[in-house]
């Protein structure tokens, strides 16, 4: 009896593999679709619609890009982790916010990324950079440390909206800095740029690809980048970690996933594939103008991301009291 189990249980395994096996070899078997939280237009929809064209390529079916905004994200993640079968031809491009800050932002929310959605990659970081209102008697960043610790009660500083990495990344900024101000919500970092330049508010955490025109016009000043170490395309704008704030860190990012229960073979064949676009350098190309520091690298990289973001927002986010809804 034992040994009849002991070869059931065998059979059973060697069966399981198989399948699996045939899943990758089959995959895939219809048009793709990466559905992207945002509008048209957008740095996140650019990112999908060139990876959509290199992928194509590669696994020889259509992927059609499909625009689902609104909700801070929560639609379109909730639709792929939980409208759609889990057979990988359908994937979400979710960034930081879906991600890492939502679960601890909203207390009623859609979606949960931990369990509705699988990991294939972390596609790239979105540098942030400090910038001051051009009038403003400040040079670097530890000239801003020392205006904001003496005249933080009248200092004003700009994001994108409530909730938004501009917004979390300069309260976690005044945290570890030990400064103050004053926080000047808008609806987009256009219209928040806007009026930094016109002097409205004194500083902001803002996008790169974004701020630096502006800086390089003479209308801001950019003081330091918030990445743990220096741009190679501004070697000579520091950290903010190296301008009297040890330790200070902030990239938005995005990434690639699946619906939970896709299996392992298909998410690994993704990984695969994905991985070379990212790396490909006609891809980086076509993307430059976003500012985007491309990764790669397997899942477990992203998993192990959202993991620890999403336990840094949650500190910001409740020791700041954050809400918005």
């Amino acid at each position: 009896m034992m040994r009849a189990t002991r070869i059931l249980l065998s059979g059973l395994a060697l069966a399981f593999a198989a399948a699996g096996t045939a899943h990758a070899a089959d995959f895939p078997s219809k048009p793709m679709r990466i559905v992207v939280p945002y509008p048209p237009g957008g740095s996140t929809d650019a990112l999908a619609r060139v990876a959509a064209q290199k992928i194509s390529e590669r696994l020889g079916q259509p992927v059609v890009v499909e625009n689902r905004p609104g909700a801070s994200e929560a639609i379109a993640a909730a639709y792929v982790g939980k409208g759609v079968p889990a057979d990988g031809h359908t994937l979400f491009l979710g960034t930081s916010t879906a991600l890492a800050v939502n679960p601890s932002l909203y207390k009623r929310l859609s979606y949960d990324p931990k369990t509705d959605l699988v990991p294939i990659i972390l596609a790239v970081k979105v540098p942030s950079v400090v910038v001051v209102n051009a009038a403003l008697p400040v040079q670097s960043m530890k000239e801003l440390n020392d205006y904001l610790k003496t005249r933080g009660w009248e200092a004003n500083y700009a994001s994108a909206g409530n909730g938004t990495p501009a917004h979390l990344g300069a309260e976690l900024y005044k945290r570890m800095a030990g400064v103050a101000s004053n926080h000047v919500p808008y609806k987009g970092g256009a219209p928040a740029l806007a009026d930094l330049t016109g002097g409205q508010t004194t500083y902001m955490i803002a996008v790169l690809s974004e701020a630096m025109p502006l800086a390089k016009a003479g209308k801001l000043r950019a003081l330091a980048i918030t990445t743990a170490t220096r741009m190679p395309n501004y070697p000579n704008l520091p950290t903010v970690a190296e301008s009297g704030v040890p330790g200070y860190e902030l990239s938005g990012w995005y990434g690639f996933l699946a619906p939970a229960g896709t299996p392992k073979e298909i998410v690994t064949r993704l990984n695969e594939v994905f991985d070379a676009v990212i790396k490909d350098p006609e891809v980086q190309a076509k993307l430059s103008d976003a500012g985007f520091d491309f990764k790669g690298g397997p899942p477990g990289a992203l998993s192990e991301l959202m993991a620890s973001e999403t336990e840094k927002w949650r500190k910001v986010i409740v020791d700041a009291n954050i809400t918005v809804d």
